[in-house]
């Protein structure tokens, strides 16, 4: 119980610190055609899960406890494209090549059809 609640309040924090970080690079870019925002929060979110995961397994010095709070509950509510991006590395790591590449074609081709299946079906009845 006690790691869904260090869980949960990660992920409210980082969805705060996603919705925050998010516009205010998108204001900051004054951009309306490019989602800068999101790019800069997909990149600085992998940016940390990359560095916090090499610390956590390389120097043991982060608790099972934090790591539920950080990786799933903080970076996983700030960004899912930070865990698709370690997931993948650490599959490369492993000599899991052909596996690293199923991956990224599954979670590119697989998650854009969902999204466009998504949108059809909804807009289908209002058609």
């Amino acid at each position: 119980m006690q790691n869904l609640l260090l869980i949960g309040i990660g992920g409210f924090m980082g969805a705060l610190l996603r919705y925050g970080v998010s516009g205010f690079i998108q204001n900051w870019s004054k951009s309306i055609n490019f989602p800068y925002g999101t790019l800069v929060v997909n990149l600085l979110g992998c940016l940390l899960i990359g560095a916090l995961s090499q610390v956590a397994g390389t120097r043991g010095v982060i608790s099972s406890e934090a790591r539920s709070f950080i990786f799933i509950g903080l970076l996983g509510a700030f960004t899912t494209f930070s865990t698709f991006g370690n997931d993948t590395v650490s599959l490369f790591r492993e000599g899991e090549n052909l596996l690293s590449y199923v991956n990224i074609g599954l979670h590119l081709v697989l998650g854009l059809s969902a999204v466009w299946l998504g949108q059809t079906l909804v807009s289908q009845p209002w058609k």
